[in-house]
């Protein structure tokens, strides 16, 4: 993959920094949300003016899931990379498009294979 290999580790790296920042805030929000309830038992379940903690609660902690497996992508594609991986499809073994690798640097499939998989 020669310059496109130095490219996508760029790419990556910086990936994964910005992932990382998300898990923090994620946590940080979290952690905000469960000191403002504080020992409260009080019945938000019921509250007409918006979502409840527990709603709240539970989009956060997606959100935050969702990020820390998207920062185990891009951690994995840095060290298929760093271990010299030349950029081919893990399905059928035909080159991936650089294209496809700057929107989606921690892909390691074609399009067509991904398409396929997902079914």
């Amino acid at each position: 993959m020669g310059a496109t290999a130095d490219d996508l580790l760029v790419h990556l790296r910086e990936a994964r920094q910005q992932a990382r920042a998300r898990v923090e805030e994620f946590h940080a929000t979290q952690q905000a949300l469960t000191r403002s309830r504080g020992d409260s038992d009080s019945d938000d379940e019921h509250d007409p003016e918006g979502s409840t903690i527990a709603w709240d609660q539970a989009l956060l902690a997606a959100s935050r899931d969702a990020a820390r497996r998207h920062l185990r992508d891009i951690e994995s594609a840095l060290s298929r990379v760093e271990d010299g991986w030349d950029g081919t499809c893990t399905g059928c073994g035909q080159p991936i498009p650089a294209e496809r690798l700057q929107v989606r640097p921690h892909t390691d499939q074609c399009v067509s294979c991904a398409s396929t998989r997902q079914r």
